[in-house]
């Protein structure tokens, strides 16, 4: 890198710096690196054609200067300041803004970071002087809005591969569906269906890119999947060999998918929440026909300011009654969606939150506990009730995935998420009748291994909590597992080398990720994740004596992620 040699740039960095540490100040705490490895992800939107806006009072630029800006735009900075750049987890870059900073400020910015979390760019050699330029006057434009994507265009990208008429009329395999697993193969666009019971690999299936959640029907019969370019796909596992009966895409950009589950509405409706546009599509469970499109545009909890892209994190079904819980992000609201009359769509909106995410259900499936994870809070939703239970402060990033569910021997039944900004576990009491002192409150706080912590689980049948750390930026951390006593907490963790136990032979990252029980509960299973050119695996562990149990190797396990025990998804057991 060459020193900013310049008594004009000089100065310019100190005011940087002054400005970072004022902004550090009022946040609290410093951004960690788990957190940028977290936020700083790539957008299927880096492929979307979109329209160049001039700016006159912005710095010029070519039109392919506009492309290639665009497009680093996408690959690492809209998901902290938004597709918009109106602000997201990361500071609004519109114009009536950066114009009024100037170029050489925002490279300065750019180049350095900021201790509030803004990633150091040129420094960290991620990016070099030429593109730190082009990016510093690529926000002084007009952003690129991307295209809607309406039911004309749904309606284009819709298939049945094999129609509901035509498919099994009764199971036509041996495989013991209720345990096979779904296994995220991120970089291929496929995920692997995984006889539980032999280990063997029953069939690799073509699926959208990077395959962010998998999802079982109420019936357990279909498997949904969802990828972040917004393409789902219906798996039939009653097939000789389980693949895709239906597909669509319901967006440019996906996190979330799920099924009626509520008595009377079985298999009946899919619902699907975008990224871009913001918005959620309800579908025919049958064939994935889009049926209604639901803008989730509006008003930010609390400041009551209008925000253009609230983007569709979590969705699950509830047990109580005929809704979708719909967490919307930017906004800070959940939306129990009555799906009884999609005709006459009745929503009711709870607002909790900013930065709402991920979550799971509680032991009762009463309250679905949902992180809103830069506001360092977990949100109760009430789903019988329809309300929220509670707000809890927790700490710094909670991500819990789904979360996990304990009996504690002092607070009763206690719900716990792990952080991404820290190496805390937070345990809160959930239950509000036995014991009512501690319900949802954060009654006790573990302590990790470090931050970066992406998926925490247990199993009413174990007596262990298990935690990964992929994210942090040690490699001990992240290519090992820890796991704690659910009868003796306080004795802290033990840790598992399941990297190390995976046997791979080349320098992949090796990153340990996401634990999912089987259906019987005594065996555990983790993805040993590597670059797509390196070898992966899957390491399955005991969960009786903590040993390790099976690996799982096989040239087509590339990138393995996210995997979902068939069984354990349908019932929300975690």
């Amino acid at each position: 890198m060459k020193a900013i040699k310049t008594v004009q740039h000089l100065a310019l960095a100190a005011a940087a710096m002054a400005v970072a540490t004022s902004v550090m100040a009022q946040a609290g705490k410093g951004v960690s690196q788990p957190e940028m490895n977290y936020q700083a992800g790539g957008s299927p939107l880096v492929n979307e054609p979109m329209h160049q806006s001039t700016n006159p009072k912005a710095p010029p630029m070519t039109a392919a200067e506009f492309e290639k800006a665009r497009q680093t735009y996408f690959e690492r900075c809209a998901g902290c300041h938004g597709v918009l750049r109106k602000g997201a987890t990361g500071k609004p870059l519109t114009p009536d803004l950066t114009i009024a900073k100037g170029t050489d400020y925002l490279k300065v910015f750019i180049s350095y970071g900021s201790p509030a979390g803004m990633p150091n760019w040129l420094t960290s050699g991620e990016m070099s002087e030429q593109e730190v330029d082009l990016m510093a006057r690529y926000i002084q434009h007009e952003p690129p809005t991307p295209p809607e994507f309406g039911m004309a265009d749904m309606k284009k990208t819709w298939k049945v591969i094999v129609e509901p008429k035509d498919r099994p009329k009764k199971k036509l395999n041996n495989y013991n569906i209720e345990n096979i697993f779904s296994t995220t193969l991120r970089d291929t666009g496929e995920v692997a269906l995984i006889d539980g019971d032999t280990k063997k690999i029953i069939n690799i299936v073509k699926t959208g890119y990077a395959v962010h959640i998998s999802r079982t029907s109420a019936s357990g019969r279909y498997l949904f999947v969802i990828g972040r370019d917004a393409k789902i796909n219906m798996i039939d596992l009653w097939m000789e060999k389980p693949d895709n009966v239906a597909e669509v895409r319901v967006g440019l950009e996906a996190r979330s998918v799920d099924t009626s589950k509520f008595k009377g509405y079985e298999d009946k409706l899919a619902i699907a929440g975008s990224y871009w546009p913001p918005q959620y599509t309800i579908m025919n469970g049958d064939t994935l026909e889009p049926m209604k499109i639901v803008s989730t545009r509006g008003m930010v909890v609390g400041t009551q300011e209008y925000h253009p892209e609230p983007r569709v994190a979590s969705i699950v079904a509830s047990h109580f009654k005929p809704e979708f819980v719909v967490n919307v992000k930017e906004t800070g609201k959940t939306l129990m969606v009555d799906y009884s009359n999609i005709d006459a769509l009745k929503v009711t909106e709870i607002g909790s939150a900013p930065f709402l995410h991920d979550g799971g259900w509680d032991s009762s499936k009463r309250y679905f506990m949902v992180a809103a994870n830069n506001s360092n809070k977990i949100a109760a939703i009430d789903a019988k009730e329809g309300k929220l239970a509670a707000i809890t402060e927790v700490g710094k990033i909670p991500h819990p995935g789904r979360g996990a569910n304990l009996l504690h021997p002092k607070f009763g039944p206690v719900w716990a998420t792990g952080h991404l900004g820290d190496d805390t576990i937070s345990l809160i009491g959930t239950d509000p009748k036995k014991h009512k002192q501690y319900a949802f409150k954060e009654v006790a706080k573990l302590t990790g291994p470090g931050g970066g912590a992406l998926f925490i689980k247990s199993h009413p049948k174990s007596t262990h909590l298990y935690s990964d750390a992929p994210l942090n930026p040690d490699p001990k951390i992240s290519q090992s597992i820890v796991v704690y006593d659910i009868k003796n907490l306080d004795k802290g963790f033990v840790t598992l080398p399941v990297a190390e136990w995976a046997g791979l032979k080349d320098d992949g990252a090796k990153r340990v990720v996401q634990p999912e029980f089987n259906k019987a509960g005594d065996e555990v299973w983790f993805s040993v994740w590597s670059a797509k050119n390196k070898e992966s695996a899957l390491v399955i562990v005991d969960d009786k004596t903590l040993k390790l149990k099976a690996v799982i190797k096989d040239p087509r396990l590339i990138t393995p992620t996210g995997h979902f025990n068939i069984y354990n998804t349908q019932h929300d057991v975690y």
